[in-house]
């Protein structure tokens, strides 16, 4: 699958996790979940050493909001309704992407710097839908920041 429709497909789905989730401003975990809340998008952060993140919740409130996180994937409550991005490195990736493939999850998402060859094409013939590698419109790939509007369209509620 190309990754213009693989990414179009990411969002069909009705849920959304991100695995590497963050409460810390500078990091993409947390810079990609708030784009999910700032879309309106239902997203669960996945964060195995924190039991909750926090983030600013979509407009119009103010203040930072508290965000219960999952463990890991086997804890998702919808696994096979569940689109996933990836923010964590290239060793801890290939683990989640095996327990994502054993619950059923149909896509991922892996932003810039989660992957090396070997994940990534595992990530393309192993999901419904894999995104990530070179492409989009950011300098360095396939990024939920960058390509997430286009890619969900009309299924996003700006």
């Amino acid at each position: 699958m190309a990754t213009d429709a693989a990414a179009k497909t990411f969002f069909t789905s009705s849920h959304f996790a991100v695995v590497g989730a963050s409460s810390d401003p500078t990091k993409f975990g947390h810079k990609i979940f708030t784009w999910y809340t700032h879309h309106s998008l239902p997203v669960t952060p996945i964060n195995p050493s924190s039991a909750s993140i926090k983030a600013f919740p979509p407009y119009p409130a103010f203040e930072i909001q508290e965000y219960a996180t999952l463990p890991n994937l086997s804890a998702l409550p919808n696994p096979t309704d569940t689109s996933v991005s990836i923010i964590t490195p290239p060793k801890v990736t290939k683990k989640v992407l095996e327990e994502a493939k054993k619950m059923g999850i149909p896509s991922v998402w892996l932003q810039p710097g989660t992957y090396d060859d070997e994940i990534l094409k595992y990530a393309m013939t192993e999901f419904k839908a894999g995104v990530g590698g070179e492409g989009g419109g950011g300098s360095e790939g396939w990024c939920v920041l960058v390509d997430g509007e286009r890619a969900a369209g009309k299924s996003l509620k700006l």
